[in-house]
């Protein structure tokens, strides 16, 4: 299990049971565990997700963005899921939370 600190400060858990969620439905995931970590905790944009979570948005390559929903809890957080994108554009809708994507 990987822990790693969001930009609140709430240490965030990535589980193997949300892993393996992640890799079974998102194949192309697979290899990503460490930038699924390091985008909850350096991410270049959060926003707000429908039901008090968290959106992680990070550019990996040529527009190729992984974004990582997560939860925060008082003092205690979990990976919900984690995929690839190259449309950011609907992020731009949400209300955001950190940061801003160039």
């Amino acid at each position: 299990m990987g822990k790693v600190k969001s930009r609140n400060g709430v240490l965030i858990r990535l589980t193997d049971e949300r892993w393996f969620h992640i890799t079974e439905g998102h194949p192309e995931m697979a290899g990503y565990y460490f930038e699924v970590l390091e985008t909850v905790e350096g991410p270049e944009a959060i926003y707000a997700g429908d039901n008090e979570e968290y959106i992680a948005i990070r550019n990996i390559k040529n527009e190729k963005y992984i974004i990582v929903i997560y939860k925060e809890c008082d003092d205690d957080g979990f990976v919900i899921t984690a995929f690839f994108t190259k449309r950011i554009k609907q992020m731009e809708k949400r209300r955001r939370i950190w940061g801003i994507l160039q």
